[in-house]
């Protein structure tokens, strides 16, 4: 990834992509290629629709408004994303954003936003998330859209999670203080993750022993200081995936 082209324009798509595919654009997209990177016919764009790899394509203009792009080969195959499911208390507009954003770059695979008794915004909007999952996606070379599912009481949720998925609880009140040192006495790397993060008013005791119910289930705190919500997501992402994650 060190010899990867930031610089140059990447976009997610839709369509299936394979050579000479011919990828209409919407017209979002269309002005952002022509009238803000003032692209001309036949430039190159990177584009990628989270099934069939990375792409490079070629800008074919179609007046002053439209455009299309027409693969011309794959400079980058798509490969498995880790399976890390994120469940938070859902956070209000800004905060949110950057969450959901955040929790992306660290390589969730699903978005999970999950009801608790203090969870302060109740009401989630799946598309807004779902736009700034793709906008991470595209800035930061990554190839896979994470999974938006729609808000789900914690109980239920916990209910459907397979047993033998290894649940990291980020808990103010873990009685291991050290999380690095709580997650590498699991051993070695672990092919499916739940990280569940709180609301910022912390998990009841009932929550916190419906959690701890869990077949498998590893009770870590985030350091000695109070983080918030929207912190907590990068902080807990990052421990997980330096332990038990890709980046191990």
């Amino acid at each position: 990834m060190a010899d990867y082209d930031f610089n140059a324009p990447r976009l997610f798509v839709e369509a299936p992509l394979q050579t000479g595919a011919k990828v209409a654009l919407d017209r979002g997209q269309a002005n952002y290629l022509l009238n803000v990177l003032r692209l001309k016919d036949e430039d190159s764009v990177l584009i990628f629709n989270g099934r069939d790899g990375e792409w490079r394509a070629e800008v074919s203009v179609e007046g002053r408004k439209a455009a299309d792009l027409v693969c011309v080969e794959r400079i980058r195959e798509q490969g498995t994303p880790y399976d890390i499911i994120y469940a938070f208390a859902p956070l209000k507009h800004a905060r949110l954003d950057y969450m959901v954003q955040k929790a992306v770059e660290m390589g969730a695979g699903v978005l999970q936003p999950v009801l608790t008794q203090r969870t302060q915004s109740s009401r989630v909007n799946l598309d807004r998330m779902r736009s700034n999952a793709i906008e991470a996606a595209e800035q930061c070379g990554i190839l896979s859209i994470p999974e938006v599912r729609e808000e789900e009481n914690l109980e239920r949720f916990l209910k459907g999670l397979e047993e033998d998925r290894l649940v990291v609880f980020c808990d103010e009140n873990a009685p291991v203080s050290n999380p690095v040192d709580a997650l590498a006495k699991l051993g070695n790397k672990h092919s499916r993750l739940v990280v569940i993060v709180g609301p910022e008013g912390g998990f009841t005791d009932q929550e916190r022993a419906l959690v701890a119910a869990h077949e498998r289930c590893v009770c870590v705190s985030l350091g000695p200081r109070i983080l918030r919500a929207d912190t907590a997501a990068v902080a807990a992402l990052a421990i997980v995936q330096s332990v038990l994650g890709d980046w191990h």
